[in-house]
């Protein structure tokens, strides 16, 4: 009983998932042209986080209406910039110089 239970629990979450997905890609095929959607795919293989990003930037705009057309793949590269810029850490480096033996010291002779 326990078993058939949790199998179910499994399948609805994995049937879920499909439709989230389902809806993800029929959004994202609304609003990207060809060379778009193939350059976000290119894009999804090599990192995929920062295609989810500009996935979930691209689904978020549609929902609120804010997209004019059918985004080109130029467009696409100006989104993926700031989405980038956005989602980028800044790392700094700082050196910590510690003075034990200095030679310039011993020159004044």
């Amino acid at each position: 009983m326990f078993f058939q239970d949790a199998s179910n629990n499994q399948q609805q979450g994995e049937e879920a998932k499909q439709r989230e997905t389902d809806m993800r890609n029929t959004i994202l095929a609304q609003v990207l042209d060809q060379s778009a959607r193939a350059r976000l795919n290119n894009l999804a293989l090599v990192k995929p986080d920062k295609a989810n990003a500009v996935e979930n930037y691209l689904i978020q705009m549609a929902r609120f209406g804010k997209l004019g057309g059918k985004i080109s793949e130029s467009g696409l590269i100006e989104i993926l910039e700031k989405v980038c810029q956005q989602t980028e850490k800044k790392m700094t480096v700082t050196f910590n110089r510690r003075r034990v033996l200095d030679s310039d010291d011993e020159d004044d002779d």
